[in-house]
């Protein structure tokens, strides 16, 4: 489903980031042969002879090739390190292959003093001399971001967590409205989009205004 999305977004010569569900050799074929772009995948048990190799690789790493330290976000110290290797291009069974990695991510929690460590492990069309490892790094950092900045946005706002929309598809039919509502809002360029649905809330009229739904929308809401 994610290559009809892309079709209709010019993405020549840009990075594609995407989580392991769409880490699949078709799709990667797709991004470089059809549309000239390049991937960054994450890499976890689909495929998972692809996550042994090159978890075996790196079983034994030490000095890291980038470290990025010491930030503070949401009442945390985060603390990420990356290793990243060429010599897996030939032997892995997965086209394009120009880079592979692993990331270390280790957290504090400044209130409680809980450490938490995570490791991630991905692959990149693009070569050293395109993307060292502090921009390999900065992109699965951004990926990462935008994923959590949804997610906090969405509960947040709709108390998503607590839902009691259970049953059939309603849960997934109505998580797609509140990330369409929310990227909708976004596209706007909207950077506060708590205030904004508060805005807009229980006024039709402003949200047709809003969009320029109508006829008789006025364009001077947009401003406001």
């Amino acid at each position: 489903m994610a290559a009809p999305l892309l079709q209709t977004i010019e993405i020549k010569g840009k990075e594609i980031t995407a989580d392991a569900l769409l880490t699949q050799r078709e799709f990667a074929r797709y991004l470089v042969e059809d549309r000239e772009a390049d991937y960054h995948f994450t890499v976890k048990g689909n495929p998972p002879q692809l996550l042994e190799e090159i978890a075996f690789y790196f079983r034994d790493r030490q000095k890291p090739d980038f470290t990025d330290n010491t930030r503070l976000e949401h009442g945390r110290i985060e603390t990420r390190k990356i290793w990243t290797t060429c010599e897996l291009n030939r032997y892995l069974n997965f086209p394009y292959v120009r880079q592979c990695f692993v990331i270390e991510r280790r957290s504090i929690d400044k209130k409680t003093g809980k450490i938490s460590e995570e490791t991630a492990y991905g692959i990149t069309s693009r070569s050293k001399d395109q993307a060292d490892a502090r921009h390999i790094l900065k992109t699965n950092r951004g990926h990462w971001g935008i994923e959590n900045s949804c997610h906090y946005i969405i509960d947040w706002n709709y108390d998503e967590d607590r839902s009691r929309i259970r049953t059939g598809f309603g849960p997934e039919n109505v998580t797609r409205l509140r990330r369409f509502a929310v990227g909708l809002l976004k596209s706007k360029g909207v950077s506060n989009v708590a205030q904004k649905m508060r805005q807009l809330q229980r006024s039709v009229r402003s949200v047709f205004d809003y969009l320029c739904m109508t006829k008789n929308s006025s364009p001077a809401f947009l401003n406001k």
